[in-house]
């Protein structure tokens, strides 16, 4: 089945999940699409089977709480950065519970994490105006960059190179293999005081990469010329909540959930809207997720919702 503005029309929520006391701060979805990890405020990771859609089990971090949880390519693995105590990055075994490696060097929260699509590697960035580079097997930092500001950052679909959003009006692109003498592109953008960026993502063709901000709108950029090729807005965001923008995994959609529990869809050729979908959320939807592999997505306010499509195309 093809993703299109039908299809995309068509999707409504399956189920819905409340597990969680407070909002879900992040999911990631398992590389093979059969499984989704959440983090939420209420210092609890839930682990939800996507294919018979329930949850499968919950483990506790409540001495270091838990935010911007990550998968990592071996099973039953994940990294995230703590929300009390301290800023280090924790790595955990879901499969007994117990932490694997601790990667402590940031001195602020942890606003970033991204994990290499293709090896150990993983990319942070900080409020300390810092990016460090990490190997899942060493505590220690690989690499440390400078980028002068709170960055966001990414890795493309093929591991090789970095995108780095720097306060908020600038994107750089690093090489992986030569990060140490600092980005080879850059690109300005206009600055807008009203917000702040809030992340950055690749789409899977490695063509776009599309900037959430905690005002109301996100934009989408070529990632070879850096030029601004849509600005998508027209949703609530009035609390300057950080909602999650994401791309379908075909490259050819974005979208982002509201305050109010609404989900705009739009086609990032045209800059067209081709939806709005009504997820129910009691709140702003902080996370949104389109499966890498089945045709389903989640979203999640402080509920957890998962959506199928209601037409066969």
């Amino acid at each position: 089945m093809k993703l299109t503005d039908s299809v995309l029309r068509s999707f409504r929520v399956a189920k819905v999940f409340r597990e969680n006391s407070d909002k879900i701060n992040c999911f990631d979805f398992s590389p093979n699409g059969e499984t989704v990890i959440s983090s939420s405020d209420d210092d609890s990771i839930v682990l939800y089977d996507c294919q018979e859609g329930k949850p499968k089990r919950t483990l506790y971090s409540k001495k270091y709480g838990v935010d911007l949880i990550r998968y990592t390519h071996a099973a039953n693995t994940v990294v995230y950065s703590s929300n009390k105590i301290d800023d280090t990055i924790r790595y955990l075994s879901l499969h007994d519970n117990k932490y694997i490696r601790y990667f402590p060097g940031h001195s602020k929260r942890v606003v970033a994490l991204s994990m290499s699509p293709v090896d150990d590697t993983f990319i942070s960035g900080s409020l300390d105006k810092t990016i460090r580079l990490w190997d899942l097997r060493s505590p220690n930092c690989q690499g440390l960059m400078h980028p002068q500001g709170k960055p966001v950052c990414s890795f493309d679909p093929e591991g090789l190179i970095f995108a780095a959003g720097v306060n908020s009006e600038m994107v750089k692109l690093y090489d992986l293999r030569s990060f140490d003498k600092g980005p080879f592109a850059t690109f300005k953008m206009q600055y807008d005081r009203t917000c702040e960026w809030t992340g950055l993502k690749f789409s899977n063709d490695g063509k776009l990469v599309l900037i959430s901000t905690n005002g109301g709108f996100i934009r989408l950029i070529d990632a070879f010329k850096g030029a601004v090729l849509h600005t998508f807005a027209g949703y609530n965001n009035s609390k300057a909540v950080t909602l999650e923008a994401s791309f379908t995994p075909d490259s050819q959609f974005i979208m982002i959930g509201s305050e109010d529990g609404k989900i705009h869809v739009w086609n990032g050729e045209t800059g067209m809207k081709v939806a709005v979908l009504d997820g129910k959320h009691t709140g702003p939807i902080t996370c949104l997720q389109f499966n890498p592999k089945f045709m389903t997505f989640a979203s999640a306010c402080s509920n957890m919702a998962f959506w199928l499509p209601t037409v066969d195309d």
